[in-house]
């Protein structure tokens, strides 16, 4: 058995194998009430055959003008709820655990007639400028995030992602470049995420796992560091979060100082860190897409979990051929040597100009 083909246990979410099927936005919801179609159903459910460990249904928003784009997934109404259960039940059927990323775009919100935001700070010209969010609507947003989780915990689902990355709504409460803010959001840089937290835990099962996503670094000129995100990563793991799934930028036009990566692992040592750092479990994402590659970060313990994205969307059985080529590639001796030589190779330095 290879590392990547090992179970892994979180609370009580218990998955067959070390592979994640990342939220990938489909632009393919209905635009008038954001519901999973036929187009959903195909695509989640033939990663569930395909032999993914662990499917993150794409980013689902809060309330409708919280969506990318008006072909965005929507959890804000009981209705969504047979729907995306329809998804979930049948990806399950096929040993499959399942989550639902919840989130609001914020500032990224492009089809919304007037986005908000913590702060009137638009991404570039090209997007609306955002309205700031009073206090009394940050609060209000705080429930609908309580809502969204409710709905999908009734749906089905194993566990719970929520979005505080790629500069969307929760990480434009922590980057303190977009949040400029003068009240107890603005003092407190994760208030917002926190309250978020708790509220999802309200709703969930005892024994079921919050996974939150963060992008690590920022690549804006004047980003965060990883020392910021990881005070702000320990608040969110004393709120309840019990697992990262660590990316990186997505605020805004990378800077001139720092560009992100765009070779295989490029983000995995931000992974590591944030694992040893705050001694929970994480899944790596970025260009894992060789089998070998993600065999590695999971033996030499860099991650617990590894995420692959366009490899899944060019092959919806990624994971059963990820295993087969490991297990024909080479016996356990062999495995072991290419992972303890390669480490240093593919994860990369932390802090270098560029990265």
């Amino acid at each position: 058995m290879s590392h990547l083909d090992s179970p892994f246990t979180c609370k009580g979410l218990t998955l067959k194998n070390r592979i994640v099927m990342p939220p990938m936005c489909q632009y393919s919801a209905n635009a008038r009430d954001g519901m999973p179609t036929e187009w959903h159903y195909v695509h989640y459910v033939t990663r569930a055959v395909g032999g993914t460990g662990l499917i993150i249904m794409e980013m689902t928003n809060v309330e409708p003008d919280g969506r990318i784009t008006d072909h965005c997934l929507g959890l804000w109404s009981d209705e969504h709820i047979p729907a995306f259960s329809r998804v979930i039940r049948e990806c399950q059927s096929y040993g499959a655990k399942v989550g639902i990323q919840i989130a609001h775009a914020g500032r990224k919100a492009q089809d919304a007639p007037e986005p908000v935001a913590p702060s009137p700070i638009a991404v570039d010209s090209s997007y609306r400028q955002p309205r700031a969010l009073s206090t009394a609507e940050v609060k209000a947003m705080v429930q609908r995030f309580k809502d969204a989780v409710r709905r999908a915990v009734e749906a089905g689902v194993d566990t719970i992602e929520l979005h505080g990355a790629h500069g969307y709504l929760i990480h434009q409460f922590h980057s303190p470049q977009l949040n400029r803010r003068e009240d107890e959001y603005g003092r407190d840089l994760a208030l917002f995420g926190v309250e978020v937290i708790r509220a999802a835990k309200e709703v969930m099962p005892e024994e079921m796992p919050l996974i939150m996503r963060v992008s690590a670094v920022e690549y804006m000129d004047g980003g965060y560091e990883l020392e910021h995100m990881l005070k702000i990563a320990a608040r969110y793991k004393e709120a309840g979060v019990d697992l990262f799934h660590v990316s990186s930028g997505g605020e805004g036009p990378a800077g001139k100082l720092r560009q992100p990566g765009n070779y295989p692992g490029y983000q995995v040592d931000l992974a590591k860190s944030m694992k040893a750092a705050l001694g929970l479990p994480v899944i790596a994402v970025g260009l894992l897409d060789d089998p070998r590659l993600a065999e590695q970060v999971v033996a030499t313990g860099a991650a617990d979990l590894v995420a692959v994205g366009r490899g899944m969307l060019r092959d919806p059985y990624w994971a059963d051929h990820a295993r087969l080529a490991l297990l024909e590639g080479a016996d356990g001796q062999q495995a072991g040597n290419a992972a303890g030589s390669a480490a240093a190779v593919v994860v990369p330095r932390p802090y270098v100009r560029g990265y």
